[in-house]
């Protein structure tokens, strides 16, 4: 693909916009940079691009797109927008940053996705292979651009991405050798129709495969498990049955079938990563990197170590008895089921956010049974009390201070101060590491009070 001479409009300037821009730039290309927040706001990312010929575009809803050979659209920008949907109308190509990528990758690519998991087990993917002596470049929408891989790919093995579902909506060409998707459960429905069309742009992970590609699917979630019908090569995952092939558990340990391949045992009690859940996420881990390579002796060897990554049921303090976790990646409602369902104890449960259009309403049996007490803060704080009105005591928060100390005083000793919001961050944080990092100091601020 020659970049040279393109005259290209790159939307949104966060950390993907950046990427593109310097990428562009570099390959000879005429970009613009456009976005909605005025200049000053974008400061920090501006200086990042000073110097290469970059135009910029800042502040304005609807920027002039009259003209340009491309239009790339960071995630978060809905390709739905009138002005996009008019330059699409008038023969202007509308991509994401992945398919620019997909155009210039040279070496096999290994994605993930699902609603939730999909940080934790890209991770873990690359950790697996990279132990095993091969040499994987992970990245995507787990913090590193794709387009940012591209220089290193050289070097590398494999490229181990992942995906979320804004980034297939607009890579069409998208094609990895072998994918996984994790789960589905509804999310973002404040961007999608519904929850059939917000499966369908997850189903897009395997639009482009063919017979010898892998498919890596969850045979308990029947949203996922009719994705493996129409043929290539399909391992299933479960955590409740055994499987012919793929991956379950068996007894105390969790056991891998590849075909012709292997047949290999993996002792439960020596996998690091806690809950049932982080257990699909090793499932599909191991399919992808075992069927890539791995040896399942240095596969053995990374679990009893890898412990997962910060703000996933990450484990904070003990304060006088209480355990406090920090779940501020829960930003859905069946990332918040799998969290509560790990604790067998009382459940003191710090919730509330900006809302995605979720139905709060599917977490009300898991609140009766297992949450002692609702701390609620954010925008949806009301909405979530009237939801959960009479499952358990509801107590309104004004910032997160408030709702840690509000939590402590509920709490006794034996039980969990579990932060897991059910929605996005935005409303009061710049995103949920910035939300769960606000949680940890809260609590350390509290211990530190506790201690005599």
């Amino acid at each position: 693909m020659d970049l040279t001479g393109k005259k290209i409009l790159v939307v949104g300037l966060a950390r993907t916009g950046v990427a593109l821009a310097r990428f562009l730039a570099q390959a000879g290309a005429r970009v613009t940079v456009t976005d909605l927040a005025p200049a000053a706001d974008l400061e920090g990312y501006r200086r990042e691009i000073q110097g290469l010929g970059i135009k910029e575009e800042l502040g304005v809803s609807q920027p002039q797109w009259e003209g340009y050979d491309l239009l790339l659209l960071s995630p978060g920008v809905p390709p739905e927008l009138p002005w996009i949907a008019a330059a699409q109308e008038a023969g202007i190509p509308v991509w994401g940053e992945l398919e620019l990528a997909s155009h210039l990758f040279t070496r096999p690519l290994m994605a993930v996705s699902g609603t939730n998991g999909k940080t934790t087990t890209t991770t873990l993917v690359g950790e697996l292979l990279q132990a095993s002596g091969l040499r994987p470049l992970v990245g995507g929408n787990i913090g590193t651009p794709a387009i940012s891989l591209l220089e290193e790919q050289k070097d590398a093995d494999f490229l181990v991405l992942e995906v979320s579902s804004f980034q297939m909506d607009t890579a069409p060409h998208f094609h990895p050798q072998a994918a996984a998707l994790l789960n589905i459960s509804p999310d973002h429905l404040d961007r999608y129709a519904d929850f059939p069309a917000y499966i369908a742009s997850k189903a897009g992970l395997f639009r482009n495969q063919g017979p010898g590609d892998l498919k890596v699917l969850n045979y308990d979630d029947p949203a996922v498990r009719p994705l493996g019908a129409g043929g290539g090569r399909v391992l299933y995952f479960s955590s409740t049955q055994p499987l012919n092939a793929g991956a379950w558990l068996d007894r105390g340990n969790l056991r891998v079938l590849l075909p012709g391949k292997l047949d290999e045992v993996f002792p439960l009690q020596k996998i690091r990563l806690p809950g049932r859940h982080n257990l699909e996420n090793v499932m599909a881990a191991l399919l992808l990197a075992l069927d890539a390579g791995a040896t399942a002796t240095t596969c053995r060897e990374v679990l009893a170590r890898f412990q997962g990554l910060p703000h996933r049921l990450q484990w904070v303090a003990n304060i006088g008895g209480v355990d406090f976790y920090d779940d501020s990646k829960g930003t859905n409602v069946g990332a918040v089921a799998r969290s509560l369902t790990f604790f067998e104890q009382p459940v003191i449960l710090i919730a509330g956010g900006r809302d995605k259009d979720s139905d709060f309403s599917l977490l009300s049996p898991l609140i009766r049974e297992r949450v002692k007490a609702l701390v609620l803060m954010g925008e949806t704080r009301e909405l979530l009390a009237r939801t959960w009105n009479g499952l358990a005591p509801a107590h309104l928060a004004a910032d997160m201070q408030a709702a840690v100390n509000r939590a402590w005083e509920l709490a006794a000793p034996g039980e969990v101060v579990l932060l897991s919001p059910a929605c996005a961050s935005f409303d009061m944080f710049k995103d949920y590491a910035h939300r769960g990092e606000t949680f940890q100091r809260m609590v350390e601020e509290l211990r530190d009070a506790e201690k005599p």
